[in-house]
């Protein structure tokens, strides 16, 4: 990154973290990275810190993947936050049909339904992973900032067992 002096000489000045964490977040093949170790059963390497979400895709009607980290679990809820935002694809996927695999740990394939949590419900869940991990929060908050542009609006979903 440069910036222009007053003498209007280009100076050099090191990106923030949150800068690099953005860039990396826009980065395909690194965010897709873990996708083939849960496919192939090694979810478990990641700790159950992170879940891979199998979702429909809403023009394609393909199946999607995406791997998200796990801000919070009870016993039968998982929710994740949108990184991206509203405009995740995954997210918008999600809204269209809710229905979801996940693989999380040691378990493969488990059958979910999706709810985007209303905003008091997302900020109260965010507001609980902050105190729980106040570093990887400042992290991560400061990256999905730098990604959109300003204060980040971060859409959290929940994930529970189907109804039957």
């Amino acid at each position: 990154m440069t910036e222009k002096t007053t003498d209007g000489a280009r100076s050099e000045t090191p990106a923030t973290s949150d800068q690099w964490a953005a860039r990396l977040l826009q980065t395909r093949w690194i965010v897709r990275a873990p996708i083939p170790l849960f496919r192939a059963g090694l979810g478990w390497l990641f700790g159950g810190r992170f879940v891979m979400v199998e979702h429909i895709g809403r023009k394609s009607g393909e199946p999607r993947y995406v791997v998200l980290e796990v801000i919070e679990r009870e016993t039968n809820a998982l929710r994740v936050a949108s990184g991206h935002g509203p405009r995740a694809q995954w997210l918008k996927n999600l809204a269209a049909n809710p229905a979801a695999r996940l693989w999380v740990g040691r378990s493969k394939g488990v059958p979910a339904m999706a709810r985007v949590l209303p905003e008091v419900d997302a900020a109260a869940a965010l507001a609980r992973y902050a105190r729980v991990h106040p570093d990887a929060w400042d992290h991560l908050k400061g990256a999905m900032d730098e990604l959109n542009g300003g204060e980040a609006i971060i859409p959290v979903v929940e994930f529970t067992p189907p109804s039957r």
